[in-house]
């Protein structure tokens, strides 16, 4: 669900708005990955990783964040009444963060 949803932002603000945005899964050669990453102008936008109830923020979030200098982090769960910053992350539930998309 939050896949597509993403895809419709991307679309969008491509189509309406005329960003060059796009929407990738981002691993490493050490097999480290991130759900997804969204780009503008090919430059790293925002990175999301989605999780069922872990409030504590993915390591490999911080980490490709630090390394590729993305500017917002967002961790999904699907536990209601959540939203915090930990450690650079914003950790939220994935109603609040798709009521945000558009």
């Amino acid at each position: 669900m939050i896949a597509s949803h993403l895809l419709k932002l991307v679309h969008f603000l491509y189509d309406y708005e005329g960003y060059r945005t796009g929407i990738y899964f981002l691993r490493d050669v050490d097999k480290r990955e991130v759900d997804f990453i969204i780009t503008e102008k090919e430059k790293p936008w925002f990175a999301l990783e989605v999780k069922l109830n872990d409030t504590n923020p993915s390591g490999r979030l911080k980490y490709f964040g630090d390394r590729l200098n993305i500017p917002y982090l967002y961790q999904v769960v699907k536990t209601k009444d959540v939203d915090r910053f930990i450690n650079g992350v914003r950790v939220m539930s994935a109603d609040k963060f798709l009521a945000a998309l558009i």
